[in-house]
This record gives structure tokens, C-alpha cells and sequence, in this order.
């Protein structure tokens, strides 16, 4: 008799009746929304800091840059010119008034020698991001006085700027940019890094799930009815399902949250893409942000990815999760998994770093595609890939690589699982292991 539907069943309602698991689908989503507003909160803290700039520029020009943002009552940014007095005087006053710091400009005889001369001053290390911008301002200032001392005509200059957007169209006539690209590349790096946090959470939940029944020896008495394989694929499948309907109530939970947080704090998305439109206009990039989703949207192949997905998440959870089925049938406590874990890990860190350090440099090089034909990668790395436009027949021989290696990888885990799951009070090592795939 096939008691795969019934091992299903039981493993499916064990894990949903779970209080710990009833809690975590409905914390999860507040935790999740909870930390994201937190993050936006301190990083707007952040960018909102109030900062106090003395400047004692003993070239009186230098310094000039800053006067528009010293006269705006709105600005992040104080800025306090110092006049008539030394160095030494200057770092007494400010340290005295606590302000953020002190620029120096010192005069010399040329501005090459003043831009080597420039120095901050703090009493603590000041932000990077801010000392970046401090250079670039100061840096056209000087160009600006080298270019005066010189007779050139500055207007002429600025006038004679081009800027260059090279325009990217395939030979098909499918056009794209830099923008698109990383947006492609963010979709499918979303896309791999979910199914990734899925096989370690779920896959660990399946390793636990085996390890308590050995200790608790009910195995032994569902083993004497049911053969090892039925009771692994029982197990994974099982266990996939329960992960997938929590999955679901993340998903539905986490948009009545979000909706409702908009009716009570009046949160509005469009505003959110009006300020990154601004962004991107100060960038010197005058796009309509809607258009530039749509644009966005379109250009990606939603039904592809879609089926993709579905195939490549059920197949490398199901590879990945044998694995650590074979691994809880092994030991007798999770401690004992930790020699194990790394062989396992080790390939999908590596499918996230090497999907998106290389996809977006040359999604069709050679070592995009190699990774994404290897089956322990494949579900991550191709993932990556099909926005960029996979052929269906790459995407086919991948796949079928990947479930060819899922059917070997249950034979061997079910060897393990045989024999292991009935193995007590002795710590496995990788040699024992291989010996008992001969039994």
C-alpha cells in the first residue's frame, strides 16, 4: 500500500497545528514591515542630521561655493564663515560652540598647492558621504579659479559639456539601459535570494523535524510499516507545503498591513516615487518614474519568469532539502549537524555572489552559464539569467539537470536515511556515511 498521501497529510497538519509556527505567520509579517520602517526611519535620521560647519578660508574665495547653502534656512548643513582669526583660535571657538567641524582652506601660492592643503577638522571621524561632497564642491571651485587664472572663458566651458547616454537596443529592436538592466537584475536576485532563505528555513525545519522523531523513537514504529523512501518524500513534500501556505499568509497578511497602514498614517506611495523622481532629476536624468516602471515591466518576461520560478523554487528546494533530511537521519542532535552543514550552504552562498557579481557584468559569459546549468546552483544563478532573455531550450537542459540530480540525490538520501534513522547514541563521521550507501 502507498502511505505517501497519508505521511503528507501528517507531516502537513503536524507542522500547521505547531503553535510556534501559527505564531510566527502572524509576527512574521510585523516583525518584517516593523524593521523596514525602522530602517527607513534611522536612515531619514540620518540624512535629516543637523550639521554646523565653520569655514576659515584664508584665500577669500574658495569658500564661496558654500554661501548659497549658508543663506538657506531649510538646509541640512550650517555653514559659518570665520574671518580675521588663526587656525588655533578657530578650533577653540568651534570645539566651544560643539559644532561638527571646521574646513580649513589654507592660502598658497597656486590652487593645485591649495586643493593638496584643503583639511577638515573634528572631534570625531566625520561621515564619509558628507566629506565626499565637501571634495566635489571644492574640487569644481578650483577648477572654476585654475580655469580663470588661465584667461579660459568659463560659460564657453560649461556650454562645450556634453553628456553622452549611449542608447541600448538589441538587434531584435528591444531597446533597454543601465537602469533597466539593474532593475532586471534586482528581479532576479529577489527572485533567487527568496527560494535561498526558503531552503534554509524550511530545509532546517525538515532536519528538525527527523532528528525529533528518531530521539523520540516513534521512527521505529512508523519504519516497521512504511518503506524509508515514502517516509523521506513524505517528509520534504509535506513540509514544502506547510512552508508554501505560510508563505501565502506572509504575503496576504503583510498587504492588509501595508493597506492599512496607509489609511491610518495617510502613507502615500506616489509621494515616495515623486521624491525618487527628484533624485533622478538632480542626477541630471529627467524621467517620468511611471513610465520608466512600465517601461521597466514590459521589457521583462513575466509569464517565462513566472513558470521558471515555479519549476527551478519546487526543484531546488526538493534537491536541497533531501539533503538536509539525510542529515537529520544521521545525527542524533542538531549539534551534532554542524560538520554537515557547510557542504550544503557552501554552494547556495555561492550561487548569490557569483549570480550577482557576474549576471549583471555578462549575464551570457561562461561562468554566468556554467553556474547556471550546475544543478546546486542552477535555481539561483538562472533565476538571475532570464531576465536578460534564456533561451527556452538553455532553460530546458537546466532543468532537466536539475531534476536528474534531485532523483539521485533522493536515492542517496534515502540510502542514508535507511540506515541512519535508526542509528543511536554514535556521532557519524563522512567515512561511515559512505559506507552505508553499500548496504
Amino acid at each position: 500500500m502507498n502511505h505517501l498521501p497519508l505521511i503528507i497529510k501528517r507531516e502537513y497538519l503536524t507542522k500547521v497545528r505547531n503553535k510556534s509556527f501559527i505564531l510566527m505567520t502572524f509576527l512574521s509579517p510585523l516583525i518584517f514591515i516593523g524593521l523596514i520602517t525602522l530602517i527607513v526611519y534611522l536612515t531619514q535620521l540620518n540624512n535629516n542630521k543637523q550639521r554646523t560647519i565653520s569655514i576659515l578660508d584664508e584665500t577669500g574665495k574658495i569658500s564661496q561655493v558654500f554661501q548659497a547653502e549658508a543663506n538657506d534656512k531649510d538646509a541640512n548643513t550650517k555653514y559659518i564663515f570665520l574671518k580675521g582669526i588663526s587656525l588655533e583660535e578657530a578650533k577653540k571657538q568651534v570645539q566651544e560652540a560643539e559644532q561638527y567641524g571646521l574646513l580649513h582652506i589654507r592660502q598658497m601660492a597656486s590652487t593645485e598647492a591649495i586643493a593638496q592643503q584643503i583639511k577638515f577638522y573634528s572631534e570625531d571621524s566625520p561621515s564619509q558621504n558628507f566629506i565626499s561632497k565637501l571634495e566635489r564642491r571644492l574640487s569644481e571651485k578650483l577648477t572654476e579659479e585654475t580655469l580663470l587664472q588661465n584667461n579660459v572663458n568659463i560659460d564657453l566651458v560649461k556650454k562645450s559639456k556634453m553628456q553622452v547616454a549611449i542608447g541600448q537596443e538589441t538587434f531584435s529592436g528591444e531597446r533597454t539601459s543601465k537602469l533597466i538592466n539593474y532593475s532586471k537584475l534586482g528581479f532576479g536576485f529577489a527572485a533567487g535570494y527568496l527560494l535561498f532563505m526558503f531552503i534554509i528555513i524550511y530545509g532546517n525545519m525538515i532536519m528538525r523535524s527527523v532528528i525529533e522523531e528518531k530521539t523520540n523513537r516513534i521512527i521505529e514504529i512508523i519504519i516497521s510499516s512504511v518503506k524509508p523512501i515514502q517516509l523521506l518524500m513524505g517528509k520534504i513534500i509535506g513540509t514544502s507545503l506547510a512552508g508554501i501556505t505560510q508563505f501565502l499568509m506572509w504575503i496576504v497578511l503583510g498587504g492588509t498591513i501595508v493597506v492599512i497602514l496607509g489609511l491610518v498614517f495617510g502613507f502615500d506611495l506616489m509621494s515616495a516615487q515623486t521624491a525618487q523622481q527628484q533624485e533622478l532629476i538632480a542626477q541630471g536624468a529627467n524621467i517620468d518614474i511611471q513610465i520608466l516602471i512600465s517601461h521597466i515591466i514590459s521589457s521583462l518576461p513575466i509569464v517565462n519568469l513566472m513558470v521558471a520560478f515555479f519549476i527551478f523554487f519546487i526543484g531546488g528546494y526538493l534537491l536541497y532539502s533531501s539533503l538536509y533530511a539525510a542529515i537529520g537521519a544521521a545525527v542524533d542532535n542538531e549539534t551534532d549537524t554542524q560538520q554537515f552543514m557547510m557542504p550544503i550552504l557552501m554552494p547556495l552562498i555561492l550561487a548569490v555572489y557569483v549570480g550577482g557579481f557576474t549576471v549583471l557584468e555578462d549575464p551570457h559569459g561562461t561562468v554566468a552559464t556554467v553556474f547556471s546549468y550546475l544543478p546546486f546552483t542552477s535555481p539561483v544563478v538562472m533565476l538571475m539569467r532570464i531576465p536578460f532573455g534564456v533561451g527556452i531550450g538553455e532553460q530546458l537542459i537546466s532543468i532537466v539537470i536539475l531534476y536528474i540530480t534531485f532523483a539521485g540525490t533522493v536515492w542517496f538520501a534515502s540510502k542514508i536515511y535507511r540506515v541512519g534513522i535508526l542509528m543511536y547514541g554514535k556521532k557519524p563521521s563522512y567515512k561511515e556515511i559512505f559506507k552505508w550507501l553499500k548496504y
